[in-house]
């Protein structure tokens, strides 16, 4: 009974409780390695979510917003359907696009919760994925949504096949899947590491993990099975018979060991020497573990001009790290022997592994020649001890940049015990004392070639709003992460409707940010229609004279509509809220659609013909015709009330229906006193929301409370001539783009407007106020930053991108950024003679071209020894002219100090 009962179907407030429950019982269960999540399309989901009422839970609405005269009633969501997520939706080979992103795309839920909605709903397909552990990092899980896929090549025939396998499955288990797909026995088999079509090294059975392995999504694994020769540890014999047959190899013999220093093979994760460069189907390419032996070198070895190849959505990491190892001062430092000063004790660093990595990296697209380098190494590092950046998705270069930076301090920190100090309060000390204190502070810490050459200090000050209390700290930073100044705005016409039938329909024409959101626009139409407090705004866009869509989530960004669209807004009373929405739709005798649709509300409880005959009535008002105000001598104008009026060709003001002139040529005065009085019947029908479905309405139908009732009124010759319908017609667009219309560019913004954004006076936001030690209360103190000490390598953070729950943008503003003599000294307060120099010159960017989720990043940097600039493109390296290098794509700059006149210290 109880399994028969789960497929009955609930309401939707019991659906909602029963997964809440789930759900909080899941969050009080804690994760484990092996329990099952299911992909589930988050398209469907938000369909169940808005059913259910869920939806609406979590949306913050303005004061003149209310989520029930926004939003219909939704219908009841048919099966679950994640086939638009895979890439072939034949058989049972259930493969994600692989380009997903969570929350977007899709969410994941747990068995109990799948297994509920599945019985409810059905369809599918069931997409279940196991959580694995993540990294080095304890306690720490992920679901995998996408598991490793590997190319296994069969050296006997050359035939290929596929593996899905998780990542963290073991080698042997590799081993284990491949003999059972292959029928193997007995048979020695030996699986190679095969990636870019080479052989690189022998998948020993002793490897922990796949990851450890260092395998890439969709690379290559080449199995060779042996006749008649025993394989041990790697060593291979040769192998006869096919073109794809094993060649001998030999062990690589010494462990890397950094500029002569002592060996570091605790650290290092060498392959074995690659003897398959001259066999490679593809061009030349080295692996950054490819067993360099690696001595001290110096830029004399004309390096530095080597790409990375993407290993799969890794342009946002090749991109940053093309921008550090072209930062002059870091290139120097892991050109050196910097062996001594690995910090394998920190605890909060990654025993000098990442350190390792990176010089490493460092020192092969320093040497000489320009083959494309896979650093595929430094990836599987990074996914260990960072695994936010594991696994195939486009990140944020700026985020590996600011994890890079402070990974690196970490493992290099030449503190290897970091010692407890107290601060000291500044009881009024001058600034320079108490700046200089707390910077010792910071270095007695915090040591290292990162802080050296990349930290900077700010000038914090808190002040009360209440009791005036200031509050002053100094504190270091590793980069600016300047906001862009919004200049670009957008003009929208929208249509306003009389809900209520008090006016006629009147265009406004609204100016707003860009980037703005619905709520904006809802904000800016209420000021110029001059809505009363007791009213609000139902937007929607009408489409071959139907409501396409109601714009529903306040949060929605503008983007979504566009200048072509037909855009309306209907003023409605808020105390109507909770009445049934009549919509109606005009049919003309040809039952053709014609003209906008109108809505207003009905009484609140069970409504009969007779009240919508007379809603209809009401909304259509204004729309009358008499003799004495007749269309053509009617002109718009906005009264201080927000209502339209009508003026006629003497000046007079008609609000309403006069006493006067009630006659028309072709009605008598009894049949339209009849219509004004709500006698005469319209001829109106029930439909549904696009208005296909048609059922004539009967005198004595009865309507029980709903959210929106949508009706047809056909237009005979009668309502034709009582009524003018050219207001409902010729609906302007969002914007006109016509021939004289001058599209201007969007002003260029200049650095230092973002930086003084950033450091202007502003008051911290509710949800981080500050505690204040006169009031003994959480203020919401105002804060100002100034910059107070400047560090030799200045990262400069274009803050392009925005997140909220509901809203992700992107900023293509132009930035005009200075490519030498930026000089920042009249925004640094700290006046001391040691501060050195402040201006600075570019050396390198991060750049970012597209949208969210789909862009690209690339890097563009310059060779200080040659002074010219080149662009990194992933595996492409091509020069570039500096004055092409100033684009809207700029993301993060990179500036080092100008010298002095007679400063060879900075």
């Amino acid at each position: 009974m109880e399994s028969e009962s789960s497929c009955l179907p609930c309401t939707p407030d019991e659906e909602n409780q029963i997964i809440s429950q789930l759900n909080n019982a899941d969050a009080s269960t804690s994760i484990k390695e092996g329990d099952l999540f299911y992909v589930l399309s988050n398209r469907w989901f938000i369909k169940w979510q808005k059913y259910t009422g869920q939806y609406l839970d979590d949306l913050s609405m303005d004061d003149h917003i209310t989520v029930s005269q926004l939003l219909p009633s939704p219908p009841r969501p048919g099966q679950i359907d994640n086939h638009h997520l895979l890439v072939n939706t034949q058989g049972d080979d259930f493969e994600l696009i692989r380009t997903l992103d969570e929350g977007t795309d899709y969410v994941l839920l747990s068995q109990q919760v799948w297994k509920k909605l599945h019985d409810w709903y059905k369809g599918g397909p069931a997409l279940p994925r196991k959580v694995i552990s993540q990294g080095d990092l304890k306690n720490t899980f992920a679901v995998e949504v996408y598991p490793l896929r590997l190319q296994l090549i069969d050296a006997r025939d050359a035939r290929q096949y596929l593996i899905r396998i998780s990542k963290r499955a073991s080698v042997g288990e590799l081993y284990d899947q491949v003999k059972l797909l292959l029928g193997l026995g007995e048979e020695r088999v030996c699986i190679w590491d095969y990636f870019n079509k080479k052989k690189h090294l022998v998948l020993d059975v002793e490897h922990k993990a796949l990851d450890e392995a260092q395998l890439q999504m969709d690379q290559d694994i080449l199995l060779e099975v042996q006749g008649s020769v025993f394989w041990s540890s790697g060593l291979g014999m040769d192998s006869t018979g096919n073109g794809l047959a094993l060649v001998p190899v030999e062990p690589s013999r010494s462990s890397v060991t950094i500029a002569g220093g002592p060996s570091m093979s605790n650290y290092s994760t060498g392959y074995l020497s690659n003897f398959y460069e001259e066999n490679s189907l593809f061009p030349q390419l080295k692996d950054v573990e490819g067993g360099y032996n690696l001595r001290k070198m110096t830029k004399e070895d004309k390096g530095g001009l080597a790409g990375l190849q993407n290993l799969g959505n890794t342009c946002f990491m090749n991109s940053a790290i093309q921008c550090l190892v072209h930062t002059p001062p870091l290139v120097e430092y892991f050109l050196d022997d910097y062996s001594e000063e690995i910090n394998k004790q920190n605890p909060i660093g990654m025993q000098g592994q990442l350190a390792i990595s990176f010089g490493d990296l460092l020192r092969n697209l320093w040497s000489p020649g320009r083959a494309p380098i896979a650093p595929r190494g430094f990836k599987a590092k990074l996914a260990r001890f960072a695994p936010q950046f594991s696994g195939y998705n486009q990140h944020d270069s700026h985020e590996l940049l600011a994890f890079l930076l402070d990974g690196l301090h970490e493992d290099l920190n030449r503190v290897k015990s970091k010692p407890y100090i107290e601060m000291k309060d500044a009881n009024e000390r001058p600034d320079e004392e108490v700046a200089n204190e707390c910077w010792e502070i910071h270095q007695a810490r915090n040591d290292s070639v990162i802080v050296d050459v990349c930290q900077g200090q700010y000038k914090s000050t808190l002040v009360c709003p209440v009791c005036s209390k200031v509050s002053v700290t100094f504190d270091p930073f590793m980069y600016l992460s300047l906001p862009l100044p919004s200049t670009a705005t957008r003009s929208m016409t929208i249509t306003v409707f009389y809900g209520d039938g008090s006016g006629l329909p009147m265009p406004y024409t609204v100016t707003i940010l860009k980037h703005g959101c619905n709520k904006d626009l809802l904000q800016a139409l209420g000021t110029a229609c001059c809505l009363n407090t007791d009213e609000t705004l139902l937007l929607a866009e009408v489409y071959e004279h139907k409501i396409y869509q109601y714009l529903e989530n306040p949060l929605e960004p503008l983007s979504s509509i566009k200048d072509y669209e037909h855009i309306v807004a209907y003023r409605l009373h808020k105390e109507q809220e909770g009445s049934i929405k009549l919509v109606i739709i005009h049919r003309s005798k040809e039952k053709k659609l014609l003209g906008t649709p109108l809505v207003t509300c009905l009484a609140e409880g069970p409504q009969t013909t007779a009240d919508v005959q007379n809603a209809v009535h009401k909304v259509l008002n204004p729309l009358l015709k008499t003799k004495a105000c007749h269309p053509s001598n009617w002109a718009h104008t906005s009264m201080e009330d927000g209502s339209a009026s009508r003026t006629n060709a003497d000046g007079a003001v008609d609000n309403g229906i006069s006493e006067f002139g009630l006659g028309t040529d072709s009605v008598d005065k009894m049949e339209l006193d009849q219509l004004f009085n709500g006698v005469a019947s319209f001829n109106l029908s029930l439909t549904d929301e696009k208005g296909l479905s048609c059922s004539l309405m009967e005198d004595d139908f009865l309507f029980q409370p709903m959210d929106r009732l949508t009706v047809l009124l056909d237009w005979s010759d009668r309502e034709h001539d009582v009524y003018d319908l050219s207001y409902l017609e010729d609906l302007p667009d969002v914007h006109k783009t016509g021939s004289t219309a001058k599209k201007t560019r969007q002003e260029a913004i200049s650095l230092f407007s973002c930086l003084e954004a950033f450091l202007k006076e502003e008051p911290l936001g509710p949800d981080d106020m500050w505690y204040c030690p006169t009031c003994k209360e959480h203020r919401q103190a105002i804060k100002k930053l100034d910059l107070w000490r400047l560090p030799e390598i200045l990262v400069v953070h274009l803050k392009r991108f925005s997140y909220s729950r509901y809203l992700k943008n992107k900023l293509d503003t132009f930035v005009n950024f200075p490519t030498c003599d930026l000089n920042l000294e009249k925004y640094v307060k700290s006046k001391a003679a040691a501060a050195g120099s402040h201006v600075y010159k570019l050396y390198a960017i991060s750049n970012h071209y597209g949208g969210l989720g789909g862009g690209h990043y690339s890097a563009y940097a310059k060779l200080i020894e040659e002074n010219r600039w080149y662009h990194f493109d992933d595996s492409y390296v091509s020069p570039i002219s500096e004055e092409e290098i100033k684009t809207s794509a700029a993301y993060v700059l990179f500036y080092q100090r100008v010298q002095e006149k007679g400063d060879e210290s900075s």
